[in-house]
């Protein structure tokens, strides 16, 4: 990667993550480029800039921002891409940056799931970088993000796929600590496991219902369904060899004790940190847009099937998202007692 300040980085994916990211970064002074396939987002941005809501503070900065159509003409490489997509377009849109990256860049997956893999089948393992993100926010209108986490209150970690220490990983998480807090890790797949863990116990059954994080965890009920969410995906990402890692800033002396405890603490600590936001799916599903759930419960239920493990909590989840994707049940509060009901079942 080129030296210093001059380092080129583009930010794919402008929703409410990437442009959060993004913004952090151009305040920094670094040369960020966003890109996006939101016409109106991008249109916005060059003509008002991009206007961040924070409980720290609201700022305007200037962008360089540019439409997907627009990369065909760019005279220019990346040293590093921030995919911050969502799982669903990982694939194709590492097929499309990948002509810009630089023969030594680094593609950084800033994203749910585990698709570090498949990026690193299209533009090689030693030009992709694993991520773990917790920053929260919401994007509604063009050119504005309400960011929920403060600066103090995001978190990520960033690890060689091979787990080894290198100059370029530290270089990533510096250029991260413009926009929270980030460590380095030596165990990846198993940081980003545990925060599909943590997804799985609280994003995939919230957005069935379409409430507010604190709202959704104070269903009767609700914290039982979410700890036998979390006991299956540890258990097929147990049979898969990931080893469960503290994630967002928590010591290994506070993820300390049982599967359950080490569970029920990161799902707490995820909620404490994002309690009044509206989970992901539910701004797919109100957008009308398919959710990234076949990518998080989804790949549980998935290999769960392969290694012959039962995952009924996340099987039913998987299929009232479907439900809801096809247009078939409308996200409601009601779609608890339908979870509870095929739970038992």
């Amino acid at each position: 990667m080129s030296k210093g300040m001059s380092k080129t980085t583009a930010v794919l994916g402008a929703g409410a993550i990437g442009s959060s990211v993004g913004a952090d970064l151009t305040r920094a002074g670094l040369d960020v480029t966003i890109i996006d396939q939101w016409p109106a987002h991008i249109e916005a941005m060059k003509a008002s800039g991009l206007r961040v809501i924070r409980k720290d503070g609201d700022f305007i900065v200037s962008v360089r921002a540019l439409h997907l159509c627009d990369l065909a003409s760019l005279n220019r490489d990346f040293d590093i891409v921030l995919l911050a997509s969502k799982s669903n377009d990982a694939r194709w849109l590492a097929e499309l940056i990948k002509p810009y990256l630089r023969e030594d860049g680094v593609l950084v997956g800033l994203q749910n799931g585990m698709n570090d893999d498949a990026i690193a089948s299209i533009v090689g393992r030693g030009r992709t970088v694993g991520c773990v993100v917790e920053l929260q926010a919401e994007l509604f209108t063009p050119g504005q993000i309400q960011r929920n986490t403060t600066h103090e209150g995001t978190w990520f970690t960033v690890g060689e796929l091979d787990g080894s220490s290198t100059p370029r990983i530290r270089e990533i998480a510096s250029i991260m600590g413009h926009v929270g807090r980030c460590d380095v890790t030596g165990n990846i797949y198993g940081a980003k496991w545990t925060k599909l863990i943590a997804n799985i116990m609280t994003q995939a059954p919230f957005g069935l219902f379409g409430l507010r994080n604190y709202e959704a965890m104070a269903l009767p009920g609700m914290h039982e369904i979410s700890v036998k969410l979390g006991r299956e995906a540890l258990a097929v990402g147990t049979a898969l060899g990931y080893r469960i890692e503290p994630v967002f800033g928590l010591r290994a002396d506070e993820f300390s004790g049982s599967s359950d405890e080490n569970l029920v603490k990161a799902m707490k600590t995820l909620m404490n940190h994002v309690g009044s936001g509206r989970t992901a799916p539910i701004h797919d599903h109100i957008k009308g847009r398919r959710s990234e759930m076949a990518f998080i419960p989804g790949l549980v239920s998935n290999k769960g099937r392969e290694l012959g493990i039962p995952t009924p909590c996340n099987d039913a989840v998987v299929e009232l998202d479907r439900q809801i994707n096809r247009g078939e049940l409308k996200m409601d509060p009601a779609n608890f007692e339908r979870l509870k009901a095929m739970v038992a079942a």
